[in-house]
């Protein structure tokens, strides 16, 4: 099953290359284990008044399947996606950020989240990610995103 997006930019925003030692079905494992996942982070409120907020930052992660839809890439999905995965080659993410923040009465309020096409591609050892971002006001840089997974990688195997 073909997992690259036909839309993917010619030119991404941001892209690194990183020496690895796993395989493609690792990368797909790990970003599936970082769904749902959150963290904070200092940005400007929503208002855009120019107050800083200490915001929460959830991560929801979708896959590409057949060139052209994105499904959710979990738990619970991954063993499905992992059937057609082979050890090498290109498999296209969207990452989609979702933000809130607590306001003075400590109720949690949403605002506009961000999100980005992400390209991994494994040959001979070197990994190379794409970055993109596609939508909301880019309150987390491309780079962010690309440590971000890198860390990841490295926390759940630390040979890699």
């Amino acid at each position: 099953m073909k997992r690259t997006y036909h839309e993917f930019p010619q030119k991404p925003e941001f892209e690194r290359k990183y020496n690895f030692r796993a395989d493609l079905p690792y990368i797909v494992r790990t970003l599936a284990e970082m769904d749902n996942q959150f963290g904070t982070f200092i940005t400007d409120s929503p208002d855009l008044k120019g107050r800083a907020i200490k915001a929460k930052r959830s991560i929801n992660v979708e896959i590409t399947d057949r060139s052209v839809n994105f499904y959710p890439l979990n738990k619970d999905s991954l063993a499905d996606v992992l059937q057609d995965v082979k050890n090498e080659g290109t498999i296209d993410f969207r990452i989609a950020l979702k933000y809130s923040f607590l306001d003075e009465k400590f109720d949690r309020v949403p605002f506009k989240g961000d999100s980005y096409l992400v390209r991994t591609q494994l040959e001979n050892g070197v990994l190379t990610m794409r970055i993109h971002h596609i939508e909301g006001m880019g309150r987390t840089e491309c780079a962010k995103i690309a440590d971000t997974i890198v860390d990841e990688i490295k926390r759940h195997a630390p040979n890699v």
